[in-house]
């Protein structure tokens, strides 16, 4: 992956979409054609587009559906002009998923977090009941299912992080509806056989969104940092997502959980703290780091889906740069700082 920093939102697109080369050998394996409901989300359209990069690089002819509620045109038209058919659908609505293409390789992105804590019947409904339609709807077919690693709960930061073998301790009620979304999986998984790999994620980034795009842009505008969750741990978006296509390699039943996070605990003080050496502003940090945080420890993943490319420092240079020249922003703050659960 090139150094330099992405200067508009096509070069950064192209970046997020570049395919590695595990990527691709995992693309030419896959046999059949390709599903991934709730394309429309922050990390699905870029993922699409890499799935459709890789499979022709490959020298692969198969179809990509890219299916969503799609609020917005604009992220339909754009998935279209890359060679992905958009398909509209609420996947609450068993008849409108029924009608779904039938496909060898699903990968589900759909999952309710900000906003759950007013509206608890639809989170939970789309987090637990839409696994279970989309299970059966898609029971012979190779499932991918993006999870999160807040169903590890808080963990000490000495630990390194959350490994696949320990048990979940969710904090709070989205962390509860996720592990809700997991146990769905693994249910059909066993009862109709299909082949599952479940992704506990923590925590894409890119420039438009993200902890560190949080971070920067506080220290930018002068507020400050609370440091209280005190560390995190990050992955770039083209990691994440070229590491998401190397899992079609990787299912099992009963399903599989692969962590999918960034190699390096950050320490949010010190992270700040090199924002403002990158933006030359004072920072100013409020709270005590506490002794525990959502920390997700994804080397166990690492030898089968690769490793992350884009190190700490590069993201923080990018984001800095991107940030300074007005780099546009999605406006969609992570609140990776709540402790309690409540998203």
């Amino acid at each position: 992956m090139t150094e330099a920093t992405p200067k508009t939102v096509d070069d950064l697109e192209r970046c997020l979409s570049r395919p590695t080369d595990r990527a691709v050998e995992a693309m030419g394996r896959m046999r059949g054609d390709l599903v991934i409901l709730g394309v429309g989300g922050k990390m699905g359209p870029t993922l699409a587009r890499m799935a459709r990069r890789a499979s022709d690089a490959a020298g692969v002819q198969r179809r990509i559906w890219g299916v969503s509620r799609f609020t917005s045109g604009s992220t339909r038209e754009r998935l279209e002009a890359n060679g992905v058919e958009t398909i509209a659908c609420d996947l609450l609505d068993e008849q409108a998923v029924a009608r779904l293409p039938d496909a060898a390789n699903v990968l589900f992105m759909t999952g309710m977090k900000f906003g759950a804590a007013a509206n608890p019947g639809l989170a939970w409904a789309m987090n637990c009941y839409a696994p279970a339609v989309v299970s059966r709807r898609y029971a012979d077919s190779k499932l991918v299912a993006f999870s999160t690693g807040n169903v590890y709960g808080l963990t000490p930061v000495a630990g390194g992080g959350s490994v696949e073998s320990d048990p979940p301790r969710p904090d709070g009620e989205y962390a509860m509806m996720a592990l809700g979304r997991e146990r769905m999986f693994q249910y059909f998984s066993v009862a109709q056989g299909t082949s599952v790999a479940l992704l506990r994620l923590n925590y894409a980034t890119e420039l438009r969104y993200g902890v560190l795009v949080d971070l920067a842009r506080q220290v930018f505008q002068g507020e400050p940092v609370d440091v209280s969750m005190g560390y995190v741990n990050v992955i770039w978006l083209a990691d994440a997502n070229a590491m998401t296509l190397a899992a079609f390699d990787q299912m099992a039943s009963p399903a599989r959980i692969i962590n999918l996070a960034g190699s390096e605990i950050l320490g949010l003080r010190a992270v700040a703290t090199r924002f403002g050496e990158l933006f030359g502003r004072d920072v100013r940090c409020v709270g005590h780091e506490s002794s525990d945080a959502l920390l997700n420890n994804g080397h166990g993943g690492y030898p089968l889906l690769g490793e992350p490319a884009v190190s700490a420092e590069t993201m923080m240079r990018w984001t800095a740069e991107w940030i300074a020249s007005g780099g546009e922003s999605l406006g969609k703050p992570t609140h990776f700082q709540v402790r309690n659960g409540k998203f």
